[in-house]
């Protein structure tokens, strides 16, 4: 992972640590590095498909490389109709067995997405009594992890199916699945939760994007109208997507966008206005937060780094 943090270089002779014992310039100056948190992040990736292979042993080699503490699972994660049960095979083909690097067997934080919705989304909570690593303990909620603490950023993923109206209309399983859902009180945990923190970060992660220039979907209007609103009056400072299936970062309303759908493929995607970078490839994303920076990296599925960018702790935009 490409860090852009502001590191202090030393370029000769020898520091004296804090316990007055000499240390080599590189452990001098790792002691002063701000202590944060690394996750890697996948969204759409639960078929099977070569490339989901690919972008699974890349991500593996870079979350090794760096040290990551968990894994951002942003939806979509089982192909085409969600799981069954907890019993389901697609736990085993598509996740347990495609996810076997040693370091991605950390706590791997998911959330549903539109996919997920037409199976049966309670399966994937309740899987987490089955897994040592799987983490959904709730359809939205706040990640609980030490390394945010850590970093003193805050996390809240959404479940972000139930506000698309197309979903809700339909007559099919995904429709009463998401009508089932409690929109309203949904915005109001969210809102409250934002207004509660007080870490220097706060960051929000759902399925649906905020805005994307994606060929598959592109703008999500019911993001815009209702949940956007409140990261803005919260001082968001970035929102984690996927479902198109490609990378994107944008900078708009006030808000940096990290887009991250090409877990198993990739789909066309154009520029639109605040458009950063964007690229039709399978991949993922590298995301560190430590000290007045967030910075992240765009990876392809050979883990080849595509786009490096960072956000100030309050994003000029």
């Amino acid at each position: 992972m490409t860090i852009l943090l502001d590191r202090r270089t030393l370029l000769s002779g020898f520091a004296v640590g804090a316990a007055g014992l000499t240390v080599p310039p590189a452990a001098a100056a790792r002691e002063k590095q701000p202590k944060g948190a690394t996750f890697a992040v996948l969204g759409d990736w639960g078929r099977d498909t070569p490339e989901q292979h690919h972008v699974a042993a890349a991500m593996g080699r870079a979350a090794a490389a760096a040290r990551s503490d968990f894994v951002l699972a942003i939806g979509d994660n089982f192909y085409s109709d969600g799981v069954a049960s907890v019993d389901d095979p697609l736990w085993q083909s598509v996740f347990e067995g495609v996810y076997t690097h040693p370091a991605l067997q950390v706590p791997w934080y998911a959330l549903l997405g539109n996919h997920d919705y037409r199976g049966n989304p309670q399966a994937q909570l309740d899987y987490a009594t089955r897994s040592k690593r799987w983490r959904m303990p709730a359809r939205y909620y706040q990640v609980a992890d030490a390394a945010l603490v850590r970093a003193d950023a805050d996390l809240f993923a959404i479940d972000t199916s139930p506000f698309v109206g197309r979903y809700r209309d339909n007559d099919g399983l995904i429709g009463s699945n998401t009508r089932s859902q409690d929109t309203k009180a949904q915005l109001a945990w969210l809102d409250h939760a934002l207004s509660q923190s007080r870490a220097k970060w706060k960051l929000v992660t759902g399925h649906h994007p905020i805005r994307s220039g994606g060929s598959g979907h592109g703008d999500q209007p019911e993001i815009i109208a209702q949940v956007l609103p409140i990261l803005n009056r919260h001082g968001v400072q970035a929102y984690i997507a996927g479902h198109d299936h490609d990378l994107q970062h944008i900078r708009r309303d006030g808000i940096d966008m990290i887009q991250c759908g090409g877990g198993m493929e990739a789909r066309p995607v154009s520029p639109v206005e605040g458009t950063r970078f964007c690229r039709a490839a399978a991949g993922f994303g590298m995301v560190q937060v430590a000290g007045d920076l967030l910075s992240f990296d765009l990876r392809d599925e050979a883990g080849k780094s595509l786009y490096s960018a960072a956000v100030p702790v309050r994003a000029v935009v």
